[in-house]
């Protein structure tokens, strides 16, 4: 007769071994360097005991090189479900002390389940990296795995939040997974992504390098632009993940959710002070984001990459909005290759999930020289005008103080969909600077004055007033109002209310060309 407890031991003591993933020695070296567990990582991300896990004991079925008497505890994965500020949400977490959390058939099986059950139910999906790469031993298989894995990326790109971080080793094929998804977190000294490892480059091309300074943190949050965000310690990074999701819907058929703001909606931030009125003296775009929006609200994403430009999330009177601002104490806030891709990309994720775009904009032109050229900003430039043009959601710009020539239309003006353009009346928009332009047009009269230079600063006022203010535009209807810097955020508020059931449509086609 079948004893019913004695098979309820035996799953006990069969869960009890699965969650011990490689055993204590294992854990205590992953401890060792500074790292969490695969389940520790997951009880900090998700609400308190919320946690559900799936296909726990799936192990791998590979018989060769070794393989077949190693045990692989859950194939070197936890996948499952939980909640974070009560709200579902997908993920996965790799677990370094089974296999070194090695992609294999099963394993990637696992985690292609849980994206589906997202996809399905319209949730976010998280994905928790710390993996030594493919599974060697199981040739073939782990490829095809990582190939399922990508599929599934790119087919929910925009139907729901993808978020990676990365917590140790991504090397390989393993980086193309975080690098489809929307966000990508890391942890500082811990984590690296790279295609080819250290070694490999100093066998193929001679460089020496560390793991470190190929692929760390630092690398991809400042120079490459692979990352969004980084933090110290895991703690921090995955506190930095649950604030993320706090802004986003969790599909692209939901609004992101709002957050009651309590202060008065008529409120009048004194603004007039921060933007030097002559046009060519620096200042920080934060100072003037963190008057408009509501307190402490602002959340930059890749704030060490491409600084002339600044993106983010924040919210005004309780609903979210995606920013997306020059920065003129940085290359005069002009656009190059690396800040055209940033801001393009975020347009489109914003796009993505129904999060109004607000634009706040003080740009001299696209950055001029050979290596910008040769490196295509032509190329990188069009994809502001693309992502801009396509999106849908409420689109709103505010002119701070430059609009010149091409980067004053790709910056949502209204000739590429902008709803609702405001500027301040200190505005210059034009196609060119008043001094370039005074040099072009009146070069004549100035090169035969008997004083040039007093000529010069005569025809660039003239041209400053004729061309280069606000009110041109305004007569023209291309600036819908010439608003004082104090009411910024109280028409910020009344367009987004105005907007708020906006519906656009597009020629239907089966996708775009963007040009990548």
């Amino acid at each position: 007769m079948i004893d019913i407890y004695e098979k309820l031991n035996e799953l006990y003591d069969y869960r009890r071994q699965v969650e011990l993933g490689g055993g204590d020695d294992k854990i205590n070296k992953q401890h060792n360097k500074g790292k969490l567990t695969a389940r520790e990582r997951i009880d900090l991300l998700v609400d308190y005991d919320s946690f559900v896990e799936l296909n726990p004991f799936i192990e791998h079925r590979c018989n060769d090189f070794g393989l077949k008497d190693k045990k692989g505890p859950g194939d070197g994965v936890v996948t499952g479900y939980g909640k974070i500020h009560g709200r579902p949400v997908y993920l996965f977490s790799q677990d370094f002390t089974v296999f070194g959390g090695a992609l294999g058939e099963m394993h990637a099986k696992k985690i292609a389940y849980v994206m589906d059950l997202a996809a399905k139910t319209g949730v976010p999906f998280i994905g928790l990296n710390d993996s030594g790469g493919a599974r060697i031993q199981e040739g073939v298989v782990s490829l095809d795995g990582y190939g399922q894995i990508f599929y599934r990326n790119s087919i929910y790109s925009g139907v729901i939040p993808q978020i990676s971080v990365i917590m140790g080793p991504c090397a390989g094929g393993a980086v193309y997974s975080p690098a489809i998804t929307d966000f990508v977190f890391m942890v500082e000294k811990t984590s690296q992504m790279f295609i080819t490892g250290p070694k490999v480059i100093e066998t193929v091309t001679g460089e020496k390098i560390t793991a470190e300074d190929l692929g760390g943190a630092k690398v991809h949050n400042e120079i490459s632009g692979n990352a969004h965000f980084s933090a110290e310690t895991e703690e921090e990074v995955l506190a930095g993940v649950r604030l993320l999701l706090s802004y986003l819907p969790q599909n692209n058929e939901e609004k992101p959710p709002m957050q009651p703001f309590d202060i008065d909606s008529n409120y009048r931030p004194d603004l007039i002070d921060v933007i030097p009125f002559d046009a060519i003296r620096p200042y920080d775009v934060r100072k003037v984001i963190e008057q408009v929006v509501d307190e402490n609200s602002f959340l930059e994403v890749q704030k060490d990459f491409a600084k002339n430009i600044v993106i983010g999330l924040a919210r005004i009177d309780g609903h979210v909005v995606g920013l997306v601002c020059n920065q003129p104490k940085v290359m005069a806030g002009g656009l190059d290759i690396n800040s055209s891709d940033k801001a393009a990309r975020f347009i489109r994720f914003c796009d993505s999930f129904n999060i109004p775009l607000i634009t706040f904009e003080d740009v001299t032109g696209f950055f001029p020289g050979v290596k910008q050229e040769h490196g295509g900003i032509i190329r990188h430039g069009a994809k502001i005008l693309y992502a801009y043009s396509e999106a849908t959601v409420p689109k709103i710009t505010v002119i701070l103080r430059k609009a010149y020539g091409g980067a004053y239309v790709a910056l949502n003006s209204k000739s590429i969909g902008a709803d609702i353009v405001y500027s301040w009346p200190n505005a210059e928009i034009a196609v060119m600077g008043p001094q370039g332009a005074a040099n072009i047009i009146f070069a004549q009269e100035i090169n035969s004055s008997e004083n040039p230079e007093v000529t010069r600063a005569e025809k660039i006022e003239e041209y400053r007033e004729k061309f280069a203010n606000p009110y041109v535009a305004a007569r023209l209807g291309m600036v819908d109002d010439v608003i004082d810097p104090r009411d910024t955020r109280i028409k910020l508020i009344q367009a987004l209310d105005m907007l708020q059931n906006k519906k656009e449509e597009r020629p239907r086609k089966k996708h775009g060309n963007i040009p990548l």
